[in-house]
């Protein structure tokens, strides 16, 4: 009976410690893989990769009817996670574009982080998505500021300030500039784009940001 119990508790601690080992978007990734599978992914589409803003915008498409968009955005995804799924967001695609939008989150996990981290956890990415396609387009939306973050603000204003210069010396690629459009007339951010937990847009922010988006779209 000792022997059985043992048996039992050691498989216990290894499927545990199994389980521990995967990321929590690990069901994230093999979601989009079984996606993947049941219609393969279009040629020459717009693929977006990044956090719950994408997410959310679960009927993006309604607002470029004209474009061929994959939408890979997960959870509440940092770059870290963008970085550790590198292959299995990028690897099965061939698009003619990849738009970014990540960050916010790291931040949210640590608010000790400094935004030198975070930038160094970007251009990691980028350089990952340009051993692999070199010459298409890679843009990046900047942070947006949620009102729920303000604490977070200056740390993510300094991201983007410098993802903004790294990107203006890379070629083929240019920084999406979102936080203009998110204020109101006295430069204040506009709380009624959010919704309750003052961190994920509207319908009326998507629309903001899609018009945004709009012209830097191939």
């Amino acid at each position: 009976m000792k022997k059985i119990l043992s048996a039992f508790l050691l498989l216990s601690f290894a499927i545990f410690f199994s389980q521990e080992k995967k990321s929590m978007f690990w069901q994230d990734i093999q979601n989009f893989k079984k996606l993947d599978k049941e219609t393969p992914p279009p040629k020459d589409a717009i693929l977006l990769i990044g956090s719950s803003s994408f997410t959310r915008w679960t009927d993006i498409a309604s607002y470029f009817p004209d474009k061929t968009l994959i939408n890979r955005g997960f959870g509440g995804s940092r770059l870290t996670d963008l970085n550790e799924f590198a292959d299995d967001l990028l690897a099965p695609y061939q698009p003619k574009q990849i738009i970014i939008y990540c960050g916010d989150n790291d931040f949210a996990d640590d608010h000790q982080l400094k935004a030198e981290v975070v930038v160094e956890r970007f251009k990691t990415f980028y350089r990952k998505i340009r051993k692999r396609f070199p010459n298409i387009e890679v843009d990046y939306i900047s942070i947006k500021f949620s009102p729920s973050r303000e604490i977070l603000w200056q740390q993510m204003k300094e991201t983007n300030t410098e993802i903004k210069a790294f990107i203006k010396k890379q070629k083929n690629s240019e920084y999406i500039d979102i936080t203009k459009a998110m204020e109101d007339a006295n430069g204040n951010v506009r709380r009624d784009l959010f919704l309750e937990d003052m961190l994920h847009l509207t319908p009326e922010g998507n629309k903001i940001w899609a018009d945004v988006i709009r012209p830097y779209m191939k």
